[in-house]
């Protein structure tokens, strides 16, 4: 299989960042090993980047900026932009955090390539929600709302009994003010958060 075959598959399915898996779906008449030395090949001639053990980005013969945020979803799926890359992402946190955070009912991972470090935490399938898809330079990204950010994130904070410092934390008041309190409270519930002593008690 010539590498420009490939390139104008993936590039017409919009398959910028692709795995093992997806090249076994295209090409299903290919023995896999075969499929194995390809990719091998083309990314020792640095046509393709590793991302993760088994997924690719395409580098050439353009070097196309994919998002972090997307290259996150797709590096460890289901999961979605949280924590503190999106609480920095909505400014509501003045920091802008070293490794992109995500969450997931999976596992905990993180892996680590040219891009940058990539960490997941896990929580609860049932805390797997208030999350949506926005676009990032033309890719759909999977990002929590800004309630369900800061939910995720005081969970992790007052984790076996942790405490949380508004003041040592930085949240921006006047963001946390427009936040919708519904949404907040509903969050709230699904990791049993008492919002009332953890944000909004008298220090």
């Amino acid at each position: 299989m010539r590498f420009q075959e490939l390139y104008k598959k993936l590039i017409k399915e919009r398959y910028y960042v692709f795995s093992f898996e997806d090249l076994c779906v295209f090409y299903s008449d290919e023995n896999p090993s075969s499929l194995r030395q390809y990719l091998s090949r083309w990314k020792k001639n640095g046509w393709i980047g590793s991302l993760r053990k088994g997924l690719y980005e395409l580098t050439f013969p353009e070097d196309r900026t994919i998002p972090d945020f997307f290259m996150a979803n797709k590096m460890y799926s289901p999961s979605y932009i949280s924590l503190e890359t999106a609480l920095s992402y909505y400014s509501i946190l003045p920091e802008v955090s070293m490794a992109v955070l995500s969450v997931t009912p999976k596992a905990t991972r993180r892996f680590k390539n040219i891009h940058g470090l990539f960490i997941y935490r896990t929580i609860r399938p049932e805390a797997f929600c208030g999350y949506g898809i926005e676009k990032h330079n033309g890719f759909d990204v999977l990002i929590a709302e800004p309630e369900k950010a800061l939910m995720d994130y005081l969970y992790f904070k007052t984790l076996r009994g942790g405490k949380f410092d508004r003041e040592a934390e930085r949240l921006d008041k006047k963001r946390l003010d427009h936040l919708n309190k519904k949404k907040l409270g509903q969050y709230a519930r699904v990791y049993q958060l008492d919002l009332k002593e953890i944000l909004y008690a008298e220090p």
